[in-house]
């Protein structure tokens, strides 16, 4: 019996623990707000980036974007404790504006935090852009990100996930362009396309608090089967 308790406890404080361990940092990497954008528009993008190392701070962010749909129009907001540096190439294919034929896209952006500046541990921050226009058709953007912190470690959030597969161990950050009349029919269609954002942020909340949840209730079954087990093993000697 002493030993069945025993084994109870320690399966059930493993089990917790794991369960916390899984769940915790699986929502904890670069995102991209929004999450979607209308074929052909202009859209204000804002990467969030959390620090997840618990003693050092993130000091730097490069943020590579698409080069087989390149965005013909990149600018940067400014940020009060960062710099940043552009980097541009040619388009693999012409590209054709309103403006005329675009001989350079930007292929990626890489913010650094200045002395004594950078993204604590507990905390998040955004770096915000302006692109468009979004390609014509339909499809997923992928912007893989580098994440650097201030002991030098990087965290490379560049797999790109694949249509029916689970989501990757470091997500790339990604953008969904829509169809044009799906984001434009009406003010029916935006107030639907919300909605959706929403519900799908409080499932994905809810599934993290669920799993934290449970993860706290096996670390607790477990320390009481580690306790009933004491208790055990003291009745027994004090009987012997």
């Amino acid at each position: 019996m002493i030993r069945l308790y025993r084994r109870v406890g320690v399966l059930g404080v493993v089990a917790g623990a794991a369960v916390l361990a899984m769940t915790v940092p699986a929502s904890a990497h670069v995102t991209l707000q929004p999450s979607t954008a209308s074929a052909g528009s202009y859209a204000t993008l804002s990467f969030k980036v959390p620090t997840e190392e618990d003693d050092v701070s993130t000091t730097g962010i490069d943020v590579q974007f698409p080069v087989d749909t390149p965005l013909a129009s990149v600018s940067v907001q400014p940020k009060v404790g960062w710099t940043y540096k552009i980097a541009k190439a040619a388009p693999a294919k012409p590209l054709s504006t309103d403006d005329g034929q675009v001989s350079e896209v930007v292929t990626r952006i890489t913010w650094t935090a200045q002395e004594g500046q950078g993204i604590k541990p507990g905390e998040f921050d955004t770096f915000t852009v302006s692109a468009g226009p979004m390609p014509d058709k339909a499809g997923q953007l992928a912007f893989k990100t580098l994440q650097t912190y201030s002991n030098g470690d990087v965290v490379r959030w560049v797999d790109v996930a694949q249509p029916g597969a689970g989501e990757p161990d470091k997500p790339a950050s990604s953008l969904t362009v829509t169809a044009t009349g799906a984001a434009e029919g009406s003010s029916t269609g935006v107030h639907e396309s919300a909605a959706q954002n929403v519900a799908e942020t409080s499932q994905s909340d809810d599934s993290d608090g669920t799993a934290r949840w449970l993860g706290i209730v096996g670390v607790v079954l477990g320390a009481l089967g580690l306790v009933a087990g004491a208790f055990a093993l003291v009745t027994v000697r004090r009987r012997a």
